[in-house]
């Protein structure tokens, strides 16, 4: 079962508790809520008696989604779930856009002006390329790093967390491409082949690459088979069913394939080009390892392919969750039962540009630069209990502000139009993310 967070007297946090115990304290009036997302209660009362259990936060990191979980290691339970869906191909769209506007209007009626560079991009400037700029990331990755930060930051201040467990490669291309390496004991012991297969169902759509067959037990094929001098590089290998592994047998495979030649080009094109989820997380592992490791708190690493050993051993279902709860060597149990995951969607804060275009990049409307209206924000969380009228109901969700005090709430039924501003009640502000279960 999700626990609820506790945040005691002196403001630091304390043991999580059952959602029945929390209920009570607030029906009691010894506690009041702290925070809606993640939920989180604050003590009226102080109780010194308490014996903090220390926890750990795992963080299985995704090119789209990434997935939290809280662990507590004396029992092995989850105290916290949460997947946190990242906008990196929104900030990429983004950008895209800007350039293509600046470029137009750099051409449109006036002299061509060249975009700005920066002094060390000049032509026989012989002056070294600053730090800052060699460690630099582009925006859409660095979003990723940024919102794994916000969220430990936060979760740190709720949950007496005390190590970090990440999993810092989703494939250990090293011992992919040379099995034989000396190193960690599970590279040799009961994980060994575990990244290899992991990478390839991920490249191959888990589906064979021949017939396309889905949902069963494939084997791993050598596309040019070894019998006439093929290798085990991961570049050589594909996945198969038994009935196109057997049928292929030795055969080169264009002439397996000689009748399906659309196929053939398929496989060979694909065989050679890497993972880009894969190189997305590669990418940002060691920006996002130095961002965890200056919270002060020990780092724990681990690969993909021990993730899936540890999920596969304990029998747990695939979820971006529970593989974030199976990350590292820290695993030895886990109790999942009656979890159930946050599910946290990063949509920044918004546009500070006043003159809206269309597609064009034709102006269109104009914003206000007053923001906040009666209080509330538009993106707030809000309550709303009407009492007369034609939309008597209770209503949760979004707002959208306008200064008349005639508010429209986004709830999951659908848009409720025409909401006065003196029914609503601020739940959750406005924090670049949205919500659910």
């Amino acid at each position: 079962m999700s626990k609820v967070f506790v945040i005691g007297t002196n403001k630091r946090p304390i043991n999580p508790i059952h959602p029945a115990q929390a209920r009570q304290l607030l029906r009691n009036g010894k506690a009041a809520i702290f925070c809606k997302f993640p939920f989180t209660i604050l003590l009226k009362e102080a109780r010194p008696d308490i014996e903090v259990q220390p926890l750990r936060i795992k963080i299985d990191p995704g090119s789209q989604v990434t997935g939290i979980a809280i662990v507590n290691d004396a029992s092995c339970e989850v105290v916290f779930a949460a997947e946190l869906k990242h906008r990196g191909f929104a900030i990429s769209f983004s950008l895209t856009s800007r350039k293509q506007l600046r470029r137009s209007r750099r051409n449109r009626k006036t002299r061509y002006c060249q975009p700005p560079k920066h002094e060390w991009y000049r032509k026989g400037n012989k002056k070294p390329v600053p730090k800052q700029r060699r460690t630099w990331l582009v925006p859409s990755l660095k979003s990723r790093i940024d919102n794994i930060k916000t969220w430990v930051e936060r979760l740190r201040k709720v949950a007496p967390i005390e190590a970090i467990s990440q999993e810092l490669v989703q494939f250990d291309m090293q011992l992919i491409r040379n099995p034989n390496i000396q190193g960690k004991e599970y590279q040799q012991g009961t994980l060994f082949g575990y990244e290899t297969r992991e990478y390839l169902l991920e490249k191959w759509n888990r589906q064979c690459a021949y017939c396309g067959v889905k949902d069963i037990p494939l084997q791993i094929e050598h596309i040019h088979c070894r019998a006439k001098g093929g290798s085990d590089s991961i570049t050589n290998l594909t996945l198969s069913c038994e009935k196109c592994n057997q049928k292929k047998g030795t055969k080169d495979i264009r002439d397996f394939l000689k009748k399906d030649q659309t196929r053939l080009e398929k496989i060979l094109k694909q065989a050679k080009q890497p993972l880009p989820d894969a190189a997305a997380v590669n990418t940002t592992r060691f920006a996002l390892f130095e961002t965890l490791k200056a919270t002060g708190l020990p780092v724990e690493t681990g690969s993909g392919g021990l993730t899936k050993f540890n999920r596969t051993k304990l029998e747990l279902p695939k979820l971006h969750w529970v593989d974030a709860a199976c990350v590292g060597q820290s695993t030895p149990i886990l109790n999942i039962k009656g979890v159930k995951p946050l599910l946290i969607r990063a949509n920044g804060h918004g546009t500070r540009q006043m003159c809206g275009t269309n597609k064009h990049g034709f102006p269109i409307r104009h914003r206000e630069q007053k923001q906040i209206h009666f209080g509330f924000k538009t993106g707030d969380i809000v309550k709303a209990v009407v009492t007369n009228g034609k939309k008597v109901g209770e209503y949760i969700g979004r707002v959208l502000c306008r200064k008349t005090g005639s508010f429209d709430i986004a709830t999951k039924s659908g848009r409720v139009a025409g909401i006065s501003h003196k029914y609503c009640k601020q739940i959750h502000a406005k924090d670049g993310y949205s919500y659910g279960f």
